[in-house]
């Protein structure tokens, strides 16, 4: 069945989302290793998906004092953390809504981060629609955010195409019988989405 309607997660499927070699780049190797295993930042980071203000992973400082400067800069540095396009995921996604086929976002973002990441990245606006766990505390992979998409679009089931870098969330979508790829480069989404015929190899080159 063709889809009519095509679904992306954001993180590592259109901007890379790999905060650990940033830390890198910044602290230094150590000083970075030394914080993602003694403070709970990813975890933390989760509530403000799930809807907590971004203000929250500033609360860490109490009880991580010594880890100041990197609980900062999660938060001031963000535009930082989340700077790496993946330009040829991009394309695609313009090249979809160039041949008139709804693109929506689905994505576990928190509300505040979000919109500095769509100042950021204005391709972000581009979406068709957008749901996003930060504005309606829900977090893949929960049945009800999916369900929450469905309603949006209406439609359901194997008319939605999603594509997803997790496994979990993956699995989550194909409980519902929607048509899926686990992401794992831009380069084998293109292929899907020719063999969907959604696109012709040269439109998704």
């Amino acid at each position: 069945m063709t889809p009519d309607i095509v679904v992306f997660d954001i993180g590592n499927v259109l901007i890379e989302w790999q905060p650990e070699r940033t830390y890198t780049d910044v602290f230094g190797p150590d000083r970075a290793a030394a914080f993602f295993r003694d403070v709970p930042i990813h975890r933390t980071h989760l509530g403000v998906d799930a809807g907590a203000k971004f203000a929250t992973i500033l609360d860490l400082i109490e009880d991580y004092p010594d880890y100041t400067d990197e609980i900062r800069f999660w938060v001031e540095g963000w535009s930082r953390l989340a700077s790496r396009r993946i330009d040829r995921s991009i394309r695609l996604m313009r090249a979809l809504q160039a041949q008139g086929i709804p693109v929506w976002a689905l994505t576990n973002f928190g509300e505040e981060p979000f919109e500095t990441s769509c100042i950021d990245h204005p391709f972000l606006t581009e979406f068709d629609g957008a749901v996003v766990s930060g504005r309606i505390g829900l977090i893949k992979p929960d049945p009800a955010i999916y369900q929450a998409l469905e309603e949006a679009v209406g439609t359901r089931g194997a008319k939605i195409l999603f594509t997803d870098d997790r496994p979990e969330n993956i699995d989550a979508a194909r409980a519902r019988r929607w048509q899926v790829h686990l992401f794992d480069g831009p380069e084998g989404w293109a292929e899907c989405l020719v063999q969907a015929g959604l696109l012709t190899a040269e439109q998704a080159a």
